[in-house]
């Protein structure tokens, strides 16, 4: 099956390469910087790190591009209610999120760019749409001309024929279906951080600032823009408007969006008791990767119900990976190789590859490696595995991980006593002697996650911190 993915502008199924058939330009709407990233923000970060990695493993170089909104109306409310400049406002929550990003293994994009460090190309594009007649001023303000441009709404696919002509919208967001003429660049308002531009001393629209940043770097037509849905409309419809109506072009070739993200079945809110950050749940006791594995065990097109038990679910079934994993680096296996076997690894990863290669089915993809994890350790009880075998399951996992990145351990400050491992180790030898092998084996395990290696030898199990 080749690579396809679901363009929100088709409404179908596509099949994708990139346009010079080797690197993907790739445009991800980032976080707004004005508080801590909460889950969902996180569930469609984690998407978009998905789609980075399988991209790469399909052979594919990547020039992605996210930006830091770091101006907008939310941030200027937040930042002079607190008497902070924008950048002393904006600064704290920006290094959160990349060490959101890094906590929870989401890739670095090969651009990570900010708003206000982008103001010239914004005046720039604004004024070129002023020259094409796209444009026009009211109260010190530009704005965008919808009615020139008649593809408007081809991408959240609603009729806005009735719209009414001439009618404005001033605030970055606002109502879905309410289609407007919206501001590209704001007059200046007392107290508010501006810029003295070629068009006025103000500062720029939410919209104008992800059209300039991602053609600046990426030319015309990108290959993907990706992002929650909750950004299809207004925010990714006026991208296309201001793009296109510069460049005559496409803007992007596929849209991908992600859905919501609830909470126990719910709306995520703070008065519902229910609104999480990432540190929420670490201070719950929660290991990042559970979390990653949590947010993209469901496929992106798919919402998201985040639970508790969901998460406990994740650490069982991360716990059953490491531990097969482990059994494959570690348990004795015939020299010779098992037909069979190697059929069936070779099996899995064709499978494997087809649910990622399905617009990263990744619900599927999961149950492709726990079927041949099951399958895999009967075959080990039975005896009908080599050591070529362990092999080609390990470069099964490795596949795995390079998208999902589980199975590595988080590491943790401190860690166990050296007299608290010497009670675990005393208590998988006695577990062994009565042949508790499944309790041994998940000690070993637990072990090992906390960095801690055993040795098993003739005078008795060795232990060292990795």
């Amino acid at each position: 099956m080749a690579l396809r993915f679901y363009n929100s502008l088709s409404q179908h199924l596509e099949p994708f390469s990139p346009q010079d058939g080797r690197t993907v330009r790739m445009y991800c709407c980032g976080p707004t910087v004005y508080h801590y990233a909460h889950i969902g923000n996180l569930r469609t970060f984690t998407f978009q790190d998905i789609l980075r990695r399988w991209l790469r493993s399909s052979g594919f170089a990547l020039d992605n591009v996210m930006n830091i909104t770091d101006v907008d109306d939310k941030i200027i409310r937040a930042a002079m209610g607190q008497g902070k400049t924008l950048q002393e406002y904006t600064a704290e929550y920006e290094a959160a999120f990349l060490e959101d990003m890094a906590t929870l293994r989401l890739e670095r994009p090969e651009h990570v760019v900010r708003a206000t460090e982008h103001i010239g190309e914004m005046v720039e594009l604004i004024q070129q749409l002023g020259a094409k007649g796209f444009t026009y001023e009211s109260d010190g303000s530009t704005y965008y001309r919808i009615a020139r441009f008649p593809e408007y709404g081809k991408l959240s696919h609603n009729d806005f024929g009735g719209m009414i002509a001439g009618a404005r919208v001033d605030v970055d967001e606002y109502d879905k279906d309410d289609a407007r003429d919206f501001v590209l660049w704001k007059q200046k308002k007392e107290g508010e951080p501006s810029w003295d531009t070629p068009i006025g001393d103000g500062r720029p629209g939410w919209h104008i600032e992800c059209s300039a940043m991602a053609m600046k770097y990426l030319g015309s037509t990108l290959d993907i823009h990706a992002g929650g849905i909750d950004l299809q409309f207004p925010h990714h419809e006026n991208e296309i408007a201001q793009s296109e109506a510069v460049t005559g072009k496409p803007f992007a070739r596929f849209w991908l969006h992600a859905e919501h993200l609830i909470v126990e079945g719910q709306k995520m809110s703070k008065s519902l008791g229910n609104f999480y950050t990432l540190r929420d749940l670490l201070a719950l006791g929660c290991a990042p990767e559970t979390v990653r594995y949590l947010l993209a065990s469901v496929p992106y097109r798919n919402k998201l119900n985040f639970t508790m038990e969901g998460l406990k679910a994740a650490a069982t079934a991360i716990e059953r990976l490491r531990n097969f994993e482990l059994r494959l680096r570690s348990e004795r296996f015939a020299e010779d190789k098992n037909a069979a076997a190697t059929e069936r690894a070779a099996a899995a990863t064709a499978r494997f590859r087809e649910a990622m290669d399905d617009d990263l089915n990744t619900a599927g993809a999961l149950g492709v490696i726990f079927e041949f994890l099951r399958d895999t350790n009967s075959a080990m009880d039975a005896g009908q595995f080599g050591i070529e075998n362990a092999h080609e399951g390990l470069v099964l996992l490795s596949l795995f991980d390079r998208v999902f990145d589980v199975l590595r351990p988080t590491a943790t400050a401190g860690g166990l006593s050296d007299d608290a491992v010497a009670a675990l180790v005393a208590e998988r030898v006695a577990a062994k002697k009565a042949r508790n092998f499944a309790r041994a084996d998940e000690i070993r395990a637990s072990l090992d996650a906390q960095g801690i290696v055993l040795e098993d030898t003739k005078d008795g199990t060795r232990w060292k911190r990795k």
